[in-house]
């Protein structure tokens, strides 16, 4: 865009589209993190690491895929593996592999502690998100979420 074009602004409509958007994407997680951490004393970036790896075989997974699925960088991921390595939920070890890269399992003690957390977890998701929309509105809200996200270029490291 050249510096002395015009910004092509927002129309009413999409102004007020806009807002809603900006409004659902700082209060959801804002929402589903407090409610993780009164019901279970886990933070919903914890949550999404743990989860990540129960679902990876041997509940491993290399620390940079984990923070690609969990959306973070990988600074706060080891931030947050330090926190879960103390609580005993999470353990690091060398990639036999690939020495440059680090593992991380989910211990037993965290496996526990993601199956306690999820039924609460999936409760405040389908009550914020999807009981609200019919089927059609949940595959649009589908459609339209991959769209958005396919515009954004991730930047955090690892990915």
């Amino acid at each position: 865009m050249e510096l002395d074009t015009e910004p092509r602004w927002l129309d009413p409509d999409e102004r007020e589209t806009w807002l809603a958007v900006v409004k659902a994407l700082l209060r959801l997680p804002a929402t589903l993190d407090a409610e993780l951490q009164r019901d279970a004393d886990v933070s919903l970036f914890d949550y999404l690491v743990m989860a990540a790896l129960s679902e990876a075989p041997q509940r491993t997974m290399r620390l940079s895929d984990v923070a690609a699925r969990a959306e973070g960088t990988l600074p706060r991921l080891s931030q947050a593996v330090s926190r879960m390595e103390k609580r005993g939920w999470v353990r690091r070890s060398p990639d036999p592999n690939d020495g440059r890269a680090t593992l991380g399992t989910l211990t037993d003690a965290g496996y526990d502690k993601v199956v306690s957390a999820a039924p609460g977890h999936v409760e405040s998701v389908r009550r914020h998100v999807l009981d609200p929309l019919t089927k059609p509105q949940q595959r649009q809200l589908r459609n339209i979420a991959r769209l958005v996200t396919g515009t954004i270029k991730p930047t955090s490291a690892g990915r």
